[in-house]
């Protein structure tokens, strides 16, 4: 039996606007390439590079001032925020082409996805706000104001709690997805940048910028459990200014970017002292760890590029150039 002509425009509009929530919700699992993608701030690209020979493998052409990225749970799409131009583009991780472009608002900051990969949250900078976006229709479905200069964002994996920095308030806000309010505010170090969940939910790591500091939370009544300070030789306090944080696979290990120190900071997670430093490029931002636990790399902003360090013997094996301002890093393994 064929289907009337009315009937088809059902169908085909009906898939246009869910496909891109399909796509970022599948749960199949794409190929892992093993390359590594670098956002370049200055250049407006994306660079790719071979996870085992670390050579170029092309340059994607994206957006206005490309920073935080993330892997959809399918591995199959990288999408990158646009600091300034107020979007978001979504990559086809097998073609490294750009397949579409997501409106969200100028002051874009980091941003996370919801477990189901149907909505995104980011923070604004501008409007100081948490800012929902559903990826079906895409178009703003909440907005919560918090307090000024939001950076982090992450979502639990239950999709029920998101957390968000405030760097000015020096805050950890901890909001209710499901009324969109705020909950509990929780005083840290100053300037709060990045966030990260250890694997069996039970801490909440918030790196300090200006405080030369982890603050670790207990997710069971979001009080401070423990501030990890870091000292790095030869350089003053001032310079020590950790942002970028990423663990492994095993979450057993932290590794921390201390920002101008040109270090990172390896961090035993269960007893929480630092096992080692480890000599980087100038200004040490974003980075992330391969999940073998084998290999880091770190984005260096103030000399443009990447160090390429061996975790067993914790130092840099090689650096590559990696555009103008490199700012974050993803693998795809």
């Amino acid at each position: 039996m064929s289907l009337k002509m009315q009937d088809l425009k059902i169908v085909y509009t009906f898939l246009i606007a869910t496909g891109l929530s399909l796509v970022l919700s599948m749960t199949a699992s794409a190929k892992q390439t093993g390359q590594v993608f670098i956002s370049s701030e200055k250049d407006n690209v994306i660079t790719v590079l071979d996870g085992k020979s670390q050579n170029q493998v092309t340059v994607i052409k994206v957006c206005k001032r490309p920073r935080h990225m993330q892997l959809t749970q399918d591995r199959q799409r990288l999408i990158a925020a646009c600091g300034d131009d107020g979007n978001a583009v979504v990559i086809d991780v097998a073609s490294k082409k750009v397949i579409d472009k997501i409106k969200l608002q100028e002051g874009v900051e980091i941003f996370d996805l919801s477990p189901d990969g149907k909505r995104l949250y980011f923070s604004n900078e501008d409007s100081a706000s948490i800012v929902g976006v559903d990826l079906v229709g895409k178009k703003v479905i909440s907005q919560v104001k918090v307090g000024e200069e939001p950076e982090g964002v992450l979502v639990t994996p239950d999709g029920k709690t998101l957390y968000a920095t405030s760097e000015v308030a020096s805050l950890v806000h901890v909001i209710d997805l499901a009324s969109g309010k705020i909950i509990k505010s929780v005083e840290v170090g100053k300037r709060p940048r990045r966030l990260a969940l250890t694997p069996d939910g039970k801490e909440l790591w918030v790196t300090n910028e200006m405080s030369a500091s982890v603050s670790i939370l207990r997710t069971s009544d979001h009080s401070v459990a423990e501030t990890l300070k870091f000292e790095a030789k030869g350089f003053r306090p001032d310079d020590i200014t950790p942002v970028g944080m990423s663990l492994s696979a095993d979450g057993k290990t932290a590794f921390i970017a201390l920002g101008r120190a040109n270090h990172v900071a390896v961090v035993d997670v269960s007893s929480r002292k630092v096992r080692s430093l480890i000599l980087v490029g100038k200004r040490a931002w974003g980075l992330a760890v391969s999940r073998d636990n084998k290999t880091l790399y770190v984005a260096n902003g103030m000399s443009d590029d990447v160090s390429v360090v061996d975790v067993a013997s914790g130092r840099a094996v090689k650096t590559v150039k990696a555009g103008r301002v490199p700012h974050s890093v993803v693998i795809d393994d």
